[in-house]
């Protein structure tokens, strides 16, 4: 073999490696980004002339595909319009997708790697190409009670169930109509879009997982209280200071408690009664005490920092801050001030964890996914988050919780007959700025269904006159009711 000869077969076969090798990256490693990423609008035109599978919630129907007669054959359909567009988001062909619609896409359009054979026997047997159903978790009387307990307010809410993470009901408001961003007419969708981005309240915010976060106020003390709880070095009944009002170390800031007064009668409060009163005061001073520290490790043990929560829809990122604070931003964190911003999702975590014995579930809003003929392309079976405190701790702040439903801040959730443990907020934005209202809580206490958080942006219309009991904690009642009467 003379040289030349040599040199061109070692390209060739060097060729032929390279294109083996890009090929092999771009139909196996690639694929799935490939077909999800929005410029592909190849993929979006094909997954148009594809009955899309529908979206189901036991038998309520959220998003099925109906024939149009125009080249793209379907339109995408939301018989249940805005309660459920925090979970099925929109389709169409300029504006691309959102929700579920877009987290399950490669399942709905039928093109995903566990499909292939499925769409081979179409072909054999000359069926036209069909995407799976995908059934989610959300139970639809517990979603149009949160829905209905929601109107006329701006904010968010989550329903999950303790033991599974199972999401049973997720609402945001304000909210729109997915319908209006599904049509083929392009101008109109890309006015309508346009309209949504800049109309007051964010109607394309999922304040239920991300949106604009809120502190979470009150409701982060059940935090707090589990970090020190779980130090060994208190209990509930360990005794603080009780003053009327608190100057936070290097400051000239005062706090106080919401009455204005101390937590109770007596010089010395309880941790359960600060839980119980949701007193401001003696949570500061046992922050100051734990360290930021030993409160950052509990709140990201139940999710707080973690920027990979998926259900599979991306939730927001709820945050306690990284870096190291000082006593004085420490003791306002304590009670859910300073950086600290959560989503409901997120305290529903929560709530839940503290209701499963301090094990956290990952949240999931899909059962399954079937294919044409009820074939179970992937099932999601409950699976640990983490174990964010002992069963003991779990149990010792669960305690708190009852009695605050009970006999103290968080008293409008009480339900006849049922035991309730719940945790109300009332997070300050500013000296001028409306409260956001919180509650955070699950039942029935010795058996839990459910677990449930819900924040009411802009003061619920009362400005700083409202309170988390006055006005989430209600909210929240009708939904656990909801559960209960399932």
């Amino acid at each position: 073999m003379n040289k030349e000869f040599k040199r061109i077969s070692i390209v060739v076969v060097a060729m032929f490696l390279a294109l083996f090798t890009s090929t092999t990256v771009i139909q196996g490693i690639q694929a799935d980004t490939l077909a999800n990423d929005p410029r592909n609008t190849r993929t979006l035109y094909d997954s148009y002339q594809t009955e899309r599978g529908a979206i189901l919630a036991g038998d309520t129907v959220l998003a099925q595909s109906v024939p149009t007669g125009d080249r793209y054959v379907y339109q995408r359909e939301y018989p249940q319009g805005e309660m459920y567009a925090s979970i099925t988001g929109y389709f169409n062909p300029t504006q691309g997708s959102s929700g579920l619609e877009h987290a399950m896409n490669q399942y709905l359009s039928g093109t995903s790697n566990s499909q292939f054979l499925d769409s081979l026997n179409q072909i054999i047997a000359g069926q036209d190409p069909k995407g799976a159903a995908v059934e989610v978790t959300i139970d639809p009387k517990v979603q149009e009670a949160a829905w209905n307990a929601m109107k006329g307010y701006t904010g968010g809410i989550v329903a999950i169930e303790p033991k599974t993470g199972r999401v049973l009901a997720m609402v945001t408001t304000p909210t729109y109509d997915p319908n209006s961003l599904a049509s083929h007419d392009s101008d109109a969708v890309i006015r309508t879009y346009n309209e949504l981005l800049d109309a007051p309240g964010k109607p394309l915010y999922n304040r239920a997982i991300a949106g604009d976060q809120n502190p979470p106020g009150s409701t982060f003390k059940l935090v707090v209280a589990a970090a020190a709880f779980a130090s060994g070095d208190y209990t509930p009944d360990s005794k603080l200071p009780n003053p009327a009002s608190f100057t936070l170390p290097g400051t000239s800031t005062k706090i106080y408690n919401s009455t204005r007064g101390t937590c109770g009668k007596g010089s010395e409060v309880t941790i359960a009664d600060a839980i119980r009163l949701s007193c401001n005061i003696p949570m500061a001073e046992l922050g100051i005490k734990l360290g930021d520290d030993a409160i950052r490790e509990t709140a990201e043990k139940f999710g707080f920092n973690d920027e990979n929560i998926t259900i599979p829809l991306q939730c927001g990122t709820s945050t306690y801050p990284q870096e190291g604070l000082n006593d004085a931003e420490t003791g306002l964190s304590a009670f859910g001030q300073a950086s600290v911003r959560s989503t409901p999702m997120q305290m529903a975590m929560v709530s839940a964890g503290i209701a499963n014995e301090g094990k956290v579930m990952q949240p999931s809003l899909v059962d399954r996914v079937t294919g044409r003929n009820l074939e179970v392309l992937q099932s999601f079976t409950p699976s640990v988050y983490n174990e964010a405190t002992s069963p003991d701790v779990a149990a010792s702040v669960a305690d708190a919780m009852q009695l605050s439903v009970r006999s103290g801040a968080a008293s409008n959730a009480t339900i006849d007959g049922v035991s309730v443990a719940g945790k109300t907020g009332t997070a300050e934005n500013g000296s001028d700025e409306p409260y956001s209202l919180w509650f955070t809580g699950f039942a029935p206490a010795d058996n839990p269904q459910v677990a449930v958080a819900v924040v009411i942006e802009d003061g619920g219309g009362k400005g700083q006159s409202g309170s988390g009991n006055s006005i989430a904690a209600p909210v929240a009642k009708q939904v656990i009711e909801a559960v209960l009467n399932e």
